[in-house]
């Protein structure tokens, strides 16, 4: 929401607080304040220039050169290229040595061989945002009014001296959605009553709204509320400047007097409105239902809508004229030739509106305010006051009475609490005299009986509806930065637990290894949900999500963490190293359990070099084996190496076909580790990366068998050593068990120290060299003893894995 300082002003006294001030005091009552912006800042030497003469550039098809005075005693020669540029007209004119925005400075120079002295700037110019430049102004400069004086700076012209406030409103202060929301809360801030700007409206009495139209609402549960005005004999024009300025600065592009009405009225009220084309219904009768399957509209973007039940509808002749709370019907906007205005103020169903708005991505300034909520009270009097205003801005009348279809009362709330009830939560020691006087600040009256309040809430604060909701107001008025400070009572538990230490263990390990830990989203889109994972699982959706780029909760790790990496490699960092330990969202296809198991994961990945190229040491580029290292360093710490196998895994899309394996524990897959498919990787606009997942529910839970101590033994060791031929889709785990199971008792340690494919070996053959360790801790080994272990071993891999010794 951005709040104009000086509407603001209109409507409470700030002559003593400074709109930094102001956003200060708002921030510590409870609405975040995420900006406070003054328009004109960073800009200076632009002013008001009246275009005297304006010839064709004699080399340039698009060129003007304009004599343009600006209040000095000669005018200035200035070359534009703008299409709208004309003689008579009163311009911004950036003088030489001005600054505009993006800190850009205006020098002489020369354009085309002509001297040019200065800019004539459009507002995209100045800083505004495109989206909100009027039409007429988007492809060329600015007009600025006819009484504007030459030689002035313009800001004043265009309320660029004003200061916006930008708040980040939050789901249930949805009454802060406007400029009276605002203007409510300030006061309660500030003690202030705030006033507002009375509206008459004149009917005529001559005319009867019913013999004009009639609205039937189908289910009154879709719209609470709906309700139709009509003026006729409107002219469409361009808006007052006034209005133009008030809408751009909340974000909003000026169109014509009548639309413009209703989206100022959206900004003050929080009300969105509808103006349709009288003229252009096929018939008398307005009805509200539910749209039918395959029906269609083409709404005012231009594109033709297919619908459905759970869209809903306002319909004239059958046809739908409106997507209700989304958008207007192309066949009753108004246009130019629009003489007689059909006024639209109702409420409807927030989850049809949000439904309606996210199936076909249409989110507007008044879906949002559906979807949230407004103010059930004032939905007639910000008909009214729009009403009132078009027949002033358009020069027409307006027809006696309201068409309603539908009208909610809201019922008056009463909410109680007790002064104990908020000095025990708060920790304070207020009194009955400043707990009145926050209520009326809040504007809520309330009776009081023995420190038991019984509070009225008005209409316009929907939020507050438990002793909960009035605790917070309380305390937030009284102010959060003075709540007395108190440590907790009661005995604080100490030490960790099996599972908290195994944790820390398992982070420290990682850092200790250079990997650094990160945080992800836990919400993504469905097809990032969906990858990188070993099960089959339902999604999770979220019924409100912001974003559909936060629509489910995760099923894996590594999409947050190549996400990451993406983030981190555009931004020059091409070494990366990261965990995150997280929880995914398993959600079993079982028809009683809608809610997903949270299982807690490890995801690690690696991109770039593991070892940078100095003097003595040539770069080493990250491969399937660090990371492999990586786990083999935590599952040591963790005391399960033993139980831990590898099988190779093909079947992943996103995984690298004979670069991944699946990482198995007592025999059960508990996660994989492997290369991103570069497919994926190019999709994620990553580098070459490595990545593993495994649940660490399943690891931590694994009890191994406890840790036998040994003295050293004062015999010998013997080392043999024994080269393979095997075939290359033999793995070396196949390898060592198979050593380890026919060794004997004496053998205690098997190592790799070699592996070799090329020339002198067949193909789909390789060579696998090993150390072998023996050692009895009772006597000296004989070499008959480790010759006798040598032949049950090499007999074994003959037999088992057809191996060749060499």
């Amino acid at each position: 929401m951005l709040v104009s300082y000086k509407w603001l002003s209109e409507m409470l006294d700030l002559t003593k607080t400074t709109p930094k001030e102001l956003g200060d005091k708002m921030s510590l009552t409870g609405i975040e304040v995420e900006n406070v912006t003054r328009l004109a800042d960073g800009l200076k030497k632009l002013v008001v220039g009246l275009v005297k003469k304006c010839v064709s550039h004699p080399d340039s098809d698009h060129l003007s050169i304009c004599q343009v005075d600006v209040g000095e005693s000669e005018s200035y020669q200035i070359v534009c290229g703008a299409p709208n540029i004309k003689a008579g007209i009163k311009v911004i004119v950036a003088l030489p040595g001005a600054r505009i925005a993006g800190n850009t400075k205006i020098k002489k120079g020369k354009m085309r061989g002509t001297v040019s002295m200065g800019m004539i700037c459009s507002l995209q110019e100045l800083g505004f945002a495109e989206s909100v430049v009027p039409k007429e102004f988007a492809e060329g400069i600015y007009y600025l009014p006819e009484k504007a004086i030459v030689g002035e700076e313009v800001y004043s012209y265009l309320d660029m001296d004003d200061s916006v406030i930008e708040l980040a409103i939050t789901p249930n202060r949805a009454d802060a959605l406007s400029m009276r929301g605002v203007a409510y809360e300030v006061g309660a801030i500030l003690h202030q009553v705030p006033k507002f700007k009375e509206v008459i409206l004149k009917e005529e009495a001559n005319d009867n709204v019913l013999d004009y139209l009639s609205v039937k609402v189908e289910d009154e549960k879709d719209t609470p509320t709906y309700k139709m005005r009509i003026i006729k004999d409107v002219k469409i024009a361009p808006s007052p400047l006034w209005l133009q300025k008030r809408l751009m600065i909340g974000g909003i592009r000026p169109i014509n007097n009548v639309v413009d009405v209703t989206n100022y009225i959206l900004l003050l009220f929080g009300q969105p409105l509808h103006a349709f084309d009288y003229n252009k219904f096929q018939s008398k009768e307005i009805v509200v239902r539910r749209a039918q399957n395959d029906e269609k509209l083409t709404t005012l973007d231009g594109i033709e809508r297919k619908l459905t039940t759970e869209n809903l509808v306002i319909t004239n002749n059958n046809e739908p004229v409106a997507l209700a709370g989304v958008m207007g019907g192309e066949n009753t906007e108004i246009d130019e030739v629009t003489t007689m205005v059909a006024l639209e103020a109702a409420s409807f169903d927030p989850k049809l509106t949000r439904h309606t708005s996210k199936e076909f991505n249409l989110c507007s300034e008044s879906s949002m305010r559906f979807e949230k909520g407004i103010n059930q009270e004032t939905v007639g009097k910000a008909c009214d006051v729009s009403a009132a205003m078009i027949a002033e801005l358009a020069g027409g009348k307006v027809i006696s009475g309201v068409v309603i279809g539908s009208e909610f009362v809201p019922v008056q709330k009463i909410v109680g609490i007790t002064l104990e009830h908020i000095n025990y939560s708060l920790g304070t020691s207020l009194t009955v005299d400043e707990v009145n006087r926050i209520f009326e600040a809040l504007g809520f009256t309330y009776t009081v009986l023995e420190h038991d309040y019984s509070v009225n809430i008005p209409p316009r604060r929907w939020d507050i509806t438990i002793a909960a909701d009035l605790l917070e107001e309380v305390a937030r008025i009284y102010g959060y930065d003075r709540l007395p400070s108190t440590l907790p009572n009661g005995a604080v538990a100490s030490g960790l637990t099996t599972r908290q230490k195994l944790l820390r263990k398992i982070k420290e390990n990682l850092e200790g290894m250079g990997i650094s830990e990160v945080i992800s989203y836990a919400l993504t889109t469905e097809i990032k949900a969906q990858q990188f994972t070993m099960e089959k699982s339902n999604l999770t959706h979220l019924d409100w999500p912001m974003s559909e780029e936060r629509a489910v909760l995760r099923l894996n790790l590594i999409s947050g963490l190549l996400d990451n990496i993406h983030f981190n490699v555009a931004r020059k960092l091409k070494n990366l190293a990261m965990y995150e330990l997280g929880r995914v969202f398993i959600n079993p296809k079982d028809p009683h359990n809608n809610l997903p198991n949270e299982e807690l994961h490890l995801g690690i990945a690696l991109t770039g070099l593991w070892q940078e190229k100095d003097w003595q040491t040539n770069k080493d580029e990250v491969n399937f084996f660090h990371l492999k290292g990586i786990l083999e360093e935590l599952f040591s710490a963790g005391d399960v190496s033993n139980l831990i196998t590898y099988e190779v895994w093909n079947d992943s899309k996103e995984l690298h076909p004979n670069r991944t394996a699946k990482i198995l524990l007592n025999g059960k897959v508990i996660g994989f580790l492997g290369q991103v498919h570069p497919i994926i990787a190019k999709k994620y606009d990553v580098p070459t990366t490595y990545v593993v997942e495994l649940s660490l529910d399943a690891l931590l839970s694994t009890k191994n068998e406890k840790l036998v101590f040994a003295a050293v033994s004062k015999f010998p060791a013997v080392t043999r050593d024994i080269a393979l031929l095997v075939k290359e889709n033999i793995a070396n785990q196949d390898l060592v068990q198979l050593i380890q199971s026919t060794g004997g008792r004496f053998l205690c340690k098997i190592e790799l120290f070699d592996v070799y494919v090329g020339g002198n070996i067949d193909k789909g053959q390789k060579s696998m060299a090993y150390t072998l360790t023996f050692s009895n801790p009772e006597a000296t080994l004989t070499y008959e003893e480790v010759n006798a272990a040598m032949k049950k071993v090499e007999k074994a891999l003959n037999e088992k894995v057809d191996a060749k010794i060499r």
